[in-house]
């Protein structure tokens, strides 16, 4: 019955073409409809085929799932299809809440290791360690679970009892916790007072960002009055999250100029943010921490401190995401992820498979055991398989983004942000670096773009 209707129209608009000498343009989209039918009607056949011969009953459901997402995933790296029930993990996720009990954990030797408990939430009220290793969970075991069905097991609706059954070191049997979810907010932001300098590490671009980052920057004021040389702000291994506060913490930093604009496949789809006036830091001097596991939103505020010359980037060469994914709900079938648009920082430049080469570039010492596994490793949005090529890029030269995510756990071997403060007492990077007697095997380099140049673990 649909082939007849579209039939019967192209019918009627074949008599109306033929009055304006229209026939060529009608005989290629007539084609055009024609084949992208023939190819529905053969999915439609491959699907009959293997509900009728397969050699096991198949679930329908998941073969229509699988289906759609390929169909996604053929497109770019990041566009996909979301179940109902990722789609609800997402919005928790960009929210920043859920239910749950407050911990942060790993898998170790197939059972869950608590590395932290949150301060202030079910877990670490009712007595949960790090270093805890739990093996039941209501009396199920853990052992044969992955981490993230583990974790899918402790969230919950708020106000429901989950029973731990945790190994402790210094225990000689397992103790039994009975704990109460509730409401777990996830801070994106933590910061703190390194001398003279303040420091702010943004994680993920959540709903709860730019709240976040108001009260840490009120919270380094009242502590230290005007006393502040400037501040460092820490996006390395932050992955992204929502466009909308990746321009609201860029704008906390501004006091005019474009922030960010995005361009689709029309040019009636661009759209570009302005910052308005008001800088919270007052104009201190700020240095933005980058490497390869900055990626999207980090790159976006990265980009447009950078263009506006209003902070130096120091770190390594970012991920090199420069898409905006919108998205798409689906009426109760969950949503797909879709990627409907480019952004570019405020000089025009895109860092889509490029990302943003810092400033000051610094690398850490990776240590033995690493060094092995990432030897030869590529890194980034460049190396990955189907990804959207740099505009600027085609036929030119080799697209390159990406580099180490290392971060050292100990701030005292951390070379970046040594060189982050040396930077904002106006002293030499390398001298400050050397004196710290941190290891350093490739001399630091200052990368000085030219005046002309047109391109510039789970929570629960």
């Amino acid at each position: 019955m649909r082939k007849n209707m579209l039939k019967s129209l192209g019918l009627i608009a074949i008599g109306a073409m033929a009055a304006t000498g229209g026939w060529h343009a009608l005989s290629v989209a007539t084609a055009a409809g024609s084949s992208t039918y023939r190819q529905l009607n053969l999915f439609g056949d491959v699907f009959d085929r293997i509900r009728a011969d397969y050699v096991e009953a198949p679930d329908e459901e998941k073969l229509v799932e699988a289906a759609v997402n390929g169909m996604l995933a053929s497109l770019d790296p990041h566009s996909s299809y979301m179940s109902p029930k990722r789609f609800k993990d997402m919005r928790e996720q960009t929210r920043g809440e859920f239910g749950g009990l407050g911990i942060e954990v790993t898998m170790a030797d197939g059972v869950i290791k608590v590395v932290t408990p949150i301060d202030d939430t079910p877990a670490a009220k009712a007595g949960v360690m790090s270093n805890d290793l739990i093996t039941h969970l209501d009396g199920e075991k853990v052992r044969g679970m992955t981490l993230s069905q583990a974790v899918d097991k402790m969230r919950g609706k708020v106000n429901t009892p989950l029973v731990l059954t945790i190994v402790r070191k210094g225990k000689k049997a397992p103790i039994e916790i009975t704990i109460v979810r509730d409401i777990i907010r996830v801070k994106s932001v933590k910061s703190s007072k390194e001398g003279d300098i303040g420091y702010v590490r943004i994680t993920t671009f959540s709903e709860q960002t730019q709240d976040g980052l108001n009260k840490a920057l009120k919270k380094l004021k009242e502590q230290n009055g005007d006393k502040l040389k400037g501040y460092i702000v820490d996006l390395r291994n932050n992955p992204g999250g929502l466009l909308d506060q990746a321009i609201s913490v860029s704008d906390t930093f501004l006091e005019r100029g474009e922030i960010v604009s995005t361009r689709g496949r029309n040019a009636s789809e661009t759209q570009r943010w302005a910052a308005r006036k008001g800088d919270l830091t007052d104009g201190k001097p700020i240095v933005v921490l980058i490497n390869g596991g900055s990626a999207s939103a980090s790159e976006i505020v990265a980009g447009a401190l950078r263009d506006h010359k209003r902070a130096t980037i120091l770190g390594t060469r970012s991920f090199g995401k420069g898409s905006v994914q919108s998205i798409i709900p689906l009426a109760g079938q969950g949503a797909i992820r879709l990627t409907t648009a480019r952004y570019y920082t405020p000089s025009g430049t895109s860092i889509q498979a490029k990302g943003i080469v810092p400033d000051v570039k610094i690398e850490q010492e990776l240590p033995d055991d690493l060094k092995v596994l990432v030897k030869n490793q590529k890194t980034g949005e460049a190396s990955l398989r189907g990804h959207l090529q740099n505009e600027g890029k085609k036929g030119k030269k080799k697209e390159e983004s990406g580099s180490s995510a290392y971060v050292p756990r100990d701030r005292k071997k951390d070379k970046q942000f040594h060189a982050a403060v040396a930077l904002l007492h106006g002293k030499d990077v390398k001298t400050v670096i050397e004196e710290s007697k941190i290891p350093i095997k490739k001399a630091v380099e200052a990368v000085q773009p030219k005046a002309d140049e047109k391109e510039k673990a789970g929570t629960n």
